[in-house]
């Protein structure tokens, strides 16, 4: 069978920024991204339908007789073995959405209303249909992710310069150097990837992750509900925050209910509120609205897309959304809304494209990878597509 991972084009922009360099399924929530949480589930690879732009990054290969999956699902046993039972030409449907449905060939805007046979799914679904949906489901997904991948494996050991407190296990991987570190595990697991370095001092609530590669700087405070994804430096205090991966705060400063895409960096002393001082509900911009709306969330802090930098002491309001590839710098309060390719503070100027492109070649090559061929052209893309959906001049 051959398994194909669908955006919905309403909740592909209701994700924005996060989505502009990559599908719904790319998304990290928990320890694992969207795509390999399913990839575990199934045991085999997944393939993607979404904007055109995307398919040279994240190719798609239909066959005559595939199980489309909407991209946004978080994955358990019962749900998946309701899509594998699918028959041709059903689709699966709880409150009116439809889950998966098996058909053939389909382009993404046709996918968009398939009709068939509908089976009602009777159980509960969850799912990432907003940007604050991805913290506020992490310390879940870091639980239920951490039982999927260490099923029937050993840890390394702990060493004996490091505190354990709490029920729940630290699991560390190959190569990882752990030392004199204050681990809580009283309300989750911790999860320590591959060559990870979590330095000394450093104080860690479970449940959390840190995935391969990444980094914890001397004396971080970082609290449950929190990955760090692939390649991240963190450092300062930190609270439910999930890092997509290769991005930096590596230094002090408050980070609170946020989710960082990749390739960003927090200048030190980066700060961001969390919480109004009134205590009322926050409100987001939301793409899909063009404007801002109800959260219905007390705690929301930022929401930052692919690419984009803070300066020293940058100050962040309560429920701030930055699009991509944006350079933030100066010492007031920063907008609520800061959009794509722009340069500046409160008041601020379009980041000239070819500078954007020259940061961002700089920036990858720090870690080794080049900014040419399918990366160049998908920023590239990206640029057209905010013009598009931001009015970008």
């Amino acid at each position: 069978m051959n398994y194909i991972l669908f955006d919905e084009k309403s909740n592909k922009k209701a994700l924005l920024p996060l989505t502009y360099f990559r599908p719904v399924s790319g998304i990290r929530c928990g320890i694992l991204t969207l795509q390999e949480k399913w990839e575990h589930y199934l045991n085999r690879p997944v393939r993607f339908l979404s904007e055109d732009y995307l398919s040279e990054k994240f190719p798609f290969h239909i066959e005559d007789d595939n199980i489309y999956i909407n991209s946004a699902l978080l994955p358990d046993d019962d749900l998946v073995k309701a899509v594998i039972k699918l028959q041709p030409d059903e689709q699966l449907v709880y409150n009116d959405k439809i889950l998966a449905f098996r058909t053939g060939k389909m382009t993404w805007e046709t996918c968009q209303n398939f009709k068939g046979s509908t089976l009602v799914y009777q159980k509960s679904v969850e799912s990432i249909a907003r940007p604050y949906d991805i913290f506020s489901k992490n310390a879940g997904q870091i639980k239920s992710d951490y039982n999927l991948i260490t099923a029937n494996r050993t840890s390394e050991t702990l060493s004996q310069t490091n505190i354990k407190i709490g029920k729940h296990p630290v699991f560390i991987e190959e190569g990882a150097v752990v030392e004199a570190v204050i681990f809580n595990t009283e309300d989750g697991p911790v999860y320590i990837g591959k060559n990870v370095k979590i330095l000394e001092g450093s104080m860690i609530r479970g449940p959390f992750a840190a995935l391969e590669n990444s980094v914890v700087k001397m004396g971080a405070k970082i609290y449950g509900g929190t990955t760090l994804g692939p390649n991240t430096k963190a450092g300062g205090e930190i609270k439910e925050v999930v890092f997509f991966g290769n991005s930096n705060k590596g230094h002090d400063g408050y980070l609170g209910d946020s989710v960082i895409a990749e390739w960003c960096n927090l200048g030190a002393d980066t700060n961001n509120s969390n919480l109004k001082n009134n205590y009322s509900k926050v409100k987001l911009w939301d793409y899909t609205q063009m404007d801002f709306v109800d959260t219905g969330l007390q705690f929301c802090g930022l929401i930052m897309g692919d690419h984009s930098k803070c300066g020293i002491a940058t100050m962040f309001n309560t429920g701030t959304v930055v699009g991509v590839s944006s350079n933030i710098f100066g010492g007031d309060y920063q907008p609520k809304f800061f959009p794509s390719f722009k340069w500046g503070g409160q008041r601020y100027t379009d980041y000239r494209y070819d500078k954007a492109v020259e940061v961002a070649t700089a920036v990858l090559k720090r870690r080794q990878k080049d900014f040419e061929g399918v990366e160049a052209d998908l920023f590239e893309k990206v640029y057209e597509k905010v013009k598009e959906i931001e009015e970008l001049k």
